[in-house]
């Protein structure tokens, strides 16, 4: 017997375990995208508006914080596509990421700033629910299947 036909009758395996529905893919994909999309935006075009998210409290430099935190972004969102055995790990670090940078979206509200088009509280009020749900994406995305 040849080569060739002993190893096709071999099943193959992959080494990532088929853990995922399509649309926990899908989601963690949109998620991907949106993340390194959010940081791009941290480090080029968007930087103004996001220095309007750090609170005044923070004790550092504003303009520092946007940039790290868009690196912290562009990292997580490349992170959930490369690195798939390290989903779940992946998917609870951008939730906690989420809730760490949630005071930022309290502050704009609170200390009334506008920015990405946010120029009434009920608006900066009504974006504070969104936050919840980018956690819950995270960590629905990145969860096993059920059995």
């Amino acid at each position: 017997m040849s080569d060739d036909a002993r190893t096709s009758t071999v099943p193959r395996t992959s080494t990532v375990p088929r853990t995922s529905t399509v649309p926990r893919a899908l989601g963690r994909w949109f998620l991907a995208f949106a993340l390194v999309f959010a940081g791009v935006s941290h480090l080029t075009f968007a930087r103004k508006e996001f220095r309007a998210q750090v609170p005044t409290w923070v004790p550092m430099d504003a303009d520092g914080v946007v940039v790290a935190s868009g690196v912290v972004e562009v990292a997580l969102g490349k992170a959930l596509v490369v690195l798939p055995k390290e989903r779940r790990r992946i998917g609870w670090i951008i939730a906690l990421f989420f809730v760490a940078v949630f005071p930022g979206n309290v502050a704009q509200w609170r200390e009334g700033r506008d920015a990405f088009g946010l120029t009434t509280d009920r608006a900066r009020f009504v974006r504070l629910f969104f936050q919840p749900l980018l956690v819950a994406l995270a960590l629905w995305s990145t969860s096993p299947r059920k059995r």
